[in-house]
């Protein structure tokens, strides 16, 4: 069972839910097609029938908060967003308890990251009521399309853009904020299997003073090239370096990183500005604590994970997110190496974790640590 959240956190939800006004779509997916959808849902893929979105100027602050029908952006050639590349965006999901009801795990701390994502980008900061309400008000119109199956979720897009129509290389005076949902099952087409991990030398995601903890497009952007490369060489994802020395471990392309010893001790990238501070990565730091693991975030040099998985001091390598949650590494492999993470396949400790995480998520155990928010 869960923990239910303090009557006066569901209370401020609904009220700023209550903010957006609903309109409703004239055309909804005929039940027949959303429960096609939900029967087999893929990351990403099909969006439910609306989108919540709210308005940004200079002159009058955020306004126009509402509900409407999913559908194309009408965007003019010279809109900012097209030119400079100012956007955000964020991840999370709406997960369906045994009960019936429809919660959301720390979504104030992906406010909170959305906000500082805002800042570094130039943009205007959203309220942290906006955000939540933005995503009670989107979920309970499209209830109907969150999946019940294992491992199935209701995935949540909120983003932000520079819609003002200027060519001038400045900050916007203009933006919107949208949240669009997704009914998704696992995120890897294989579920939950070992990857293959390609580490990148040539290539870096963010450098120090840029936008590497930031949750916005350029970041992806560039990391998709040497993604490409990570297929030709036989691997599903890349590992990046840091962009000074390219000798210590940063985080994947849209995952953050840890290392399990032989001991017990677990390590993980220490967040230096390059690095995305992830939301799942910090449960997973206190659940580890709690299990009564040492966790160090440090620097961790390649080196040192290629002579550990050698030598055997170090046995389980995993990697985590929103969209994936928790995912084994089974292989490393780089210019000059190709090993094995410990037997090839999911790790006691990465294991336990990912069950432990995800049984919160879906109501299955208690939330000691109220990281839930009920929707619905």
């Amino acid at each position: 069972m869960t923990t239910t959240p303090d009557l006066g956190d569901t209370e401020s939800v609904t009220r700023a839910a209550d903010a957006f006004e609903l309109r409703r779509t004239d055309a909804p997916a005929p039940d027949a097609e959303r429960a096609a959808a939900l029967a087999h849902p893929r990351f990403g893929t099909v969006f439910t029938d609306h989108m919540a979105r709210v308005r940004w100027t200079s002159t009058d602050g955020w306004h126009d908060r509402r509900v409407e029908k999913y559908g194309p952006l009408l965007l003019d050639p010279a809109t900012a967003v097209l030119h400079y590349g100012q956007e955000i965006f964020e991840g999370l999901k709406a997960y369906r308890h045994p009960d019936g009801s429809v919660w959301t795990f720390r979504p104030e701390a992906n406010a909170a990251r959305f906000a500082a994502s805002a800042r570094r980008l130039a943009l205007p900061e959203l309220p942290q009521e906006d955000f939540l309400g933005a995503i009670a008000a989107l979920v309970r119109t499209d209830a109907a399309w969150i999946p019940t199956g294992e491992e199935t979720s209701l995935y949540l897009r909120p983003f932000m853009y520079a819609s003002e129509k200027f060519l001038g290389v400045r900050p916007t005076l203009e933006a919107e904020f949208l949240v669009i949902a997704s009914p998704v099952g696992p995120y890897f087409a294989g579920g939950v299997a070992p990857v293959s991990i390609w580490v990148a030398e040539d290539y870096h995601r963010a450098g120090p003073g840029g936008t590497g903890n930031a949750k916005c497009g350029g970041n992806y952007a560039a990391s998709l090239l040497p993604q490409q490369e990570a297929y030709a060489k036989g691997c599903d994802q890349v590992c990046f370096l840091d962009a000074a020395t390219s000798t210590t471990l940063e985080e994947l392309g849209g995952m953050n990183v840890f290392v399990v010893h032989a001991d017990g001790r677990v390590s993980t990238p220490a967040l230096t500005g390059s690095i995305l501070e992830g939301v799942t990565r910090s449960s997973i730091i206190r659940l580890l604590t709690d299990a009564g693991h040492e966790v160090a975030e440090r620097r961790i040099l390649l080196s040192e994970l290629t002579t550990g998985l050698r030598d055997g001091s170090i046995v389980e390598v995993f990697a985590c997110g929103t969209a994936a949650v928790v995912t084994p590494i089974g292989r490393l492999a780089g210019e000059g190496f190709d090993l094995t993470v410990g037997d090839g396949g999911p790790g006691a400790v990465t294991t336990r974790v990912r069950a432990e995480l995800t049984d919160i998520q879906y109501g299955r155990a208690v939330d000691r640590h109220g990281w839930l928010q009920r929707l619905m």
